[in-house]
């Protein structure tokens, strides 16, 4: 049996942009929550609920963070990698939630309009627009390569989107007293939250389901190792994502009949290949030789 692994680091954000961040959600909260009180503006307190479940989520996110980088013992072989997706699915499911909510808070000001002070939401939301803005930079290296933080970033950058509607809301209440505008932001900014985090929940359940991954081909994978001089066939394969970035396989690989000393350099050989074309850092394989009565590749 042959067994290898390789360690891949991405970008890390590190925890004092995430404490920076922290600190602006919560404060961009309380000032919209006042704001959106003093104005009347639903829209205005649901920018501030999701500013609010932002802060929640960094938090989240920097936990799953430390407990990923905590090592494996023998109760967590596998060590604590997927403390980071089971945040994602978390945070994502957080504001679907929220978005839900302020559907039915949405439908009550449809049929009941309550005049809006539209001045104060345009102030407020600015200042909610700068803050998630500035969050929203200082987590965008850490997204690209970690659901994690494309959650926690997710949040900030649909609230940076949500205050940009909250504005051009006001502008029109301000202006020229069209009050259903307020309600029709929310539910417009609730649907696009939906649609996002809805993929994050996706993609989540298929690491949390150990499926393989969309981008990479089992056949091609079987097609390109029995390439190699000496394999005749691989079978009984397992192959998933242990998070983002650790892709694990495992097979049973059927060779000529050999020194058991002799597979070592097959071994090299998948290992290689396995890197090289798929990016697969984790790799198991039981050499044999007619030992399975049924050799099906999974």
């Amino acid at each position: 049996m042959g067994h290898s692994h390789n360690h891949s680091h991405s970008v890390e954000t590190s925890g004092t942009r995430l404490f920076i961040t922290i600190l602006l959600n919560f404060t961009i909260t309380i000032a919209e929550v006042i704001g959106g009180f003093i104005s009347g503006s639903l829209s205005l307190i649901s920018d501030a609920m999701h500013n609010f479940s932002d802060g929640i989520a960094v938090i989240i996110s920097y936990i799953a963070i430390r407990l990923n980088k905590k090592p494996k013992d023998f109760r967590f072989t596998f060590g604590y990698k997927r403390a980071e997706i089971l945040a994602a699915v978390f945070n994502a499911s957080v504001l679907i939630g929220i978005s839900l909510y302020l559907f039915f808070e949405a439908y009550n000001r449809f049929v009941s309009p309550e005049e809006i002070k539209g001045g104060i939401m345009i102030i407020v939301a600015s200042i909610g627009l700068a803050a998630n803005i500035a969050g929203t930079l200082l987590l965008k290296a850490g997204a690209k390569d970690n659901m994690n933080i494309r959650s926690a970033y997710l949040h900030l950058f649909s609230d940076a989107i949500s205050s940009v509607g909250v504005i051009i809301g006001g502008i029109f209440i301000y202006y020229y007293q069209i009050y259903w505008i307020d309600p029709v932001i929310t539910v417009l900014i609730s649907l696009y939250i939906i649609k996002e985090s809805w993929e994050i929940v996706k993609e989540a359940i298929r690491i949390l389901m150990m499926a393989a991954p969309d981008e990479i081909s089992i056949q091609k994978i079987e097609e390109e190792i029995v390439k190699i001089d000496g394999i005749d066939s691989i079978h009984h394969v397992h192959f998933w994502k242990v998070n983002e970035k650790d892709i694990h396989f495992e097979a049973h690989v059927k060779v000529e009949d050999m020194m058991v000393s002799k597979t070592e350099l097959l071994l090299e050989k998948v290992e290689k290949l396995l890197h090289d074309k798929f990016d697969i850092g984790h790799v198991t394989l039981q050499f044999e030789c007619n030992r399975c009565e049924v050799e099906e590749l999974v």
